[in-house]
Order: C-alpha cells, then sequence, then structure tokens
C-alpha cells in the first residue's frame, strides 16, 4: 500500500485529537451538554475534523493507489471497500457518516443538538474502527 507517512500520521493525528475531545464532551451530562452553545458547537466542529480526516485519509489512499475516483465523499469509502481495505459494514456506517458530514456543513442549521449528543455518545466507534483499519494496512 502506498502512502505518503508523514501526511497519513498527521490526519490520524487530527482525527485522534478530535475524538479525544468528542469523548470528552459524551462525560457530559445531557442536559448540561445541550444547554450549552459552548459544548454543542465544539462537538459538531470536531466531528467534523474526525469526519474530514478519515475523509481526507481515504482520497490520499485512493489517489496513491491509483483505484478509481470517488464520485463524492461517500464513494471514496465505496472505493476502498472494492479494494479489500474496507468490510462491507465499516463501508455502510462510514457512508453514513460523511453523509452526516454533508448535513454539518451545507445543512447546519437543520441539525439536531440532541443527534449530535447521540452521536458523541453512540457512534465514534465507527471512526475509531476506520483509524485502527488504516494502521493495520499501512504496516
Amino acid at each position: 500500500m502506498e502512502y505518503d507517512t508523514e501526511k497519513v500520521t498527521r490526519l490520524m493525528v487530527e482525527a485522534r485529537n478530535a475524538l479525544d475531545a468528542l469523548y470528552e464532551l459524551a462525560k457530559l451530562p445531557r442536559e448540561e451538554f445541550l444547554g450549552s452553545r459552548h459544548y454543542v458547537s465544539s462537538a459538531k466542529y470536531n466531528l467534523l475534523v474526525a469526519i474530514e480526516a478519515c475523509i481526507d485519509i481515504a482520497y490520499h489512499l485512493i489517489s496513491k493507489n491509483r483505484m478509481r475516483l470517488p464520485r463524492d465523499y461517500a464513494d471514496s469509502f465505496r472505493v476502498l471497500h472494492e479494494n479489500g481495505i474496507l468490510n462491507e459494514e465499516l463501508t455502510r456506517r462510514l457512508i453514513l457518516m460523511s453523509r452526516f458530514r454533508n448535513r454539518l456543513v451545507h445543512i447546519y442549521w437543520d441539525v439536531d443538538d440532541e443527534v449530535i449528543y447521540s452521536i458523541i455518545n453512540e457512534n465514534l466507534e465507527d471512526i475509531e474502527e476506520f483509524l485502527t483499519r488504516i494502521v493495520e494496512i499501512i504496516k
């Protein structure tokens, strides 16, 4: 697997830092989290950073290894699946994650804060699993 060590490492560190911040926010009681614009905004930002880092890693691996060009962010995970890098279930979850990223960026006013709280408490393992898989394939 071809890749730029410095670039992938930097992206993984960014994703990890964002996840660490999200885990801290997830410890907050629901009412405290939802009652603070600061907490909600921080969660949204760190979700974006973590998701963007995963997408950037996917695009980097696709480019360096001359895989087919993805049609969009969601398709980048399909391309990794087609090339044996991701399993079907993780691919499905990452596609949903990338679509959620699009909502955060393009329809940010319509993202329910309750959904953000739910994601940081129930879905961060998708990003963890992706990062673990990337470490496995670049060794």
